[in-house]
């Protein structure tokens, strides 16, 4: 929380470690996620549990209801002869120890698949992180986006506002018409409208950037970019293909949910098998049981020996448990093949996407090249009067576009590159 607190304080502007930074500690998906690793973690401890001794303690206190003496008749005497009077108040204490000598595989299977859920968890902790941080990176490129079509709007209407004032100029000496000047007139309301829409949408993409990074969406959040040549690497799809098998979370996070329920299936099994314990009991009771005569009075005692219980009838108990686990397990193989078909279309679409995207980039360059010169020549001939206002708008118009245009590509680009990267399964915060 301090260095959150501390990275936003020195300035609102942040750049995209930053922002990655700062949202991945404020994520609440991720507390969620990692919370799930906790529990994961504890269930091993519990499962284990099982297999040591357990130690218990019980006591309780009895009242019985008055009876006579325990007393016998003897030939010859006239007189019963008391045994023992009897004894109303009784106390037990009693200490037991219980150890699992052999319970069908059952407590060693439990063990085995609460780990390989527990390493399932920890893999799906850190996919979750990976998805979070594609969601920082989405919003922050949103972000820069819109900022960016602001900032061409706003070029494009200082340019505009200078050809306004020439052609007033034009038009007060007479050289232009006065169509000409409200042509011009109107372009610039329109841009203005336009401006209004990129002002809004900057607003928008700004609420979600600061939503995902976990501060207030009334902050005044601003973002630094160092902007890059886009560089399409070498990518070859069955090396990416390869790739995101060895290394997407998912599919190994399944693989360790087929051993656990592989293991689950065990468990099932153990019904089919007898239970052995070894168990001991220590009492010190008053009156004690086993101390003849009874004694008002404390006395321990203590037993050893082996248990063994073994159902030989349960009604198709067992069955029904080991039919359950094995579908499943069948259930989760399945999933596993659809998650791999899944992955292999997820890479191969953007794949094509991340090529085509870099092909929209080299294309819009060459379109702002050629818009820019049609530009510089159509204001040259429009301040020679040898080109109309309309051609001046017109070249305007389609440097705008074109702008427009390599914007979004470059955009683009980088999200198709993120999303290719996350798709076969690279770190990418």
């Amino acid at each position: 929380m301090l260095l959150t607190i501390s990275l936003f304080a020195q300035s609102n502007t942040l750049t995209l470690e930053q922002s990655l930074e700062i949202g991945l500690k404020n994520s609440k998906k991720l507390k969620i996620s990692h919370s799930k690793v906790v529990g994961a973690n504890a269930k091993i401890k519990e499962a284990g549990s099982a297999m040591l001794p357990k130690l218990s303690l019980s006591a309780n206190y009895t009242r019985l209801s008055e009876v006579d003496p325990f007393q016998v008749v003897v030939p010859f005497s006239p007189v019963p002869i008391k045994i023992q009077d009897a004894v109303l108040n009784n106390y037990n204490l009693g200490l037991t120890i219980q150890q699992p000598l052999f319970t069908g595989f059952k407590l060693n299977s439990l063990k085995n698949a609460a780990e390989y859920n527990s390493t399932a968890q920890e893999i799906e902790h850190t996919k979750e992180i990976n998805e979070e941080a594609f969601n920082i990176q989405s919003a922050f490129w949103k972000l820069y986006k819109s900022q960016k079509m602001l900032r061409l709007i706003d070029e494009n209407l200082s340019a505009i506002e200078k050809h306004l004032n020439d052609t007033k100029n034009f038009l007060d000496n007479g050289l232009v018409t006065k169509n000409d000047f409200l042509k011009i007139e109107v372009q610039y309301s329109n841009l203005k409208l336009r401006k209004i829409d990129a002002e809004n949408n900057v607003n928008l993409a700004r609420v979600s950037f600061n939503k995902i990074l976990g501060i207030k969406l009334s902050e005044s959040t601003d973002i630094i970019v160092n902007e890059r040549e886009p560089l399409l690497a070498n990518f070859k799809y069955d090396n990416l293909l390869i790739e995101a098998f060895e290394n997407r979370g998912e599919l190994k996070s399944l693989n360790y949910r087929i051993q656990s329920g592989e293991e689950y299936v065990t468990a099932a099994n153990s019904g089919w098998f007898p239970s052995v314990y070894l168990f001991g009991h220590l009492y010190y009771n008053r009156p004690n049981q086993r101390i003849m005569p009874l004694k008002d009075e404390f006395n321990n005692t203590w037993d050893l020996g082996v248990s063994l219980n073994w159902d030989l009838w349960d009604w198709g108990n067992t069955s029904s448990k080991t039919i359950q686990s094995e579908q499943l397990l069948l259930q989760t193989r399945t999933a596993y093949e659809q998650l791999k078909e899944g992955i292999e279309t997820e890479v191969y679409h953007n794949y094509l996407k991340l090529i085509s995207e870099n092909k929209k980039v080299e294309v819009s360059k060459l379109t702002v090249a050629s818009a820019k010169e049609n530009y510089r020549i159509t204001k040259e001939k429009y301040l020679q009067q040898l080109a109309t206002s309309a051609d001046l708008i017109d070249a305007e118009t389609d440097l705008l576009n074109a702008q427009t245009l390599l914007t979004n590509s470059l955009i683009d680009f980088e999200l198709a590159k993120i999303s290719l990267e996350k798709s076969v399964g690279r770190k990418i915060y």
